[in-house]
């Protein structure tokens, strides 16, 4: 099953993974702590953890075009919601 993780550097990656889980959680299961977190979508998961002032974000699906649009969606958010800070997001394939 491929993955890919990006680690996003941000003062207020607490606050983007519990705004990213309430948003999504309108439409898919979302589930969070003040530290972790686990979105179910239709074609894959993203699994987000705090660490300081990062945000580690692990995207899982069961082909590489479903990861590739997982990573999208939660991306294309993180970047909407974090639109002050003009964050850069870069994607490395886990090696299973």
């Amino acid at each position: 099953m491929p993955s890919s993780e990006a680690r996003v550097s941000t003062p207020k990656a607490k606050n983007y993974m519990i705004q990213l889980c309430k948003h999504f959680g309108h439409k898919v299961p979302a589930e969070w702590t003040d530290s972790d977190a686990h979105v179910t979508f239709e074609i894959g998961t993203c699994d987000m953890v705090v660490e300081d002032d990062m945000l580690v974000l692990t995207c899982t699906a069961d082909d590489d075009l479903a990861l590739h649009r997982v990573k999208a969606i939660v991306a294309d958010h993180l970047v909407r919601f974090a639109w002050r800070e003009e964050l850069q997001l870069s994607w490395i394939a886990s090696e299973d």
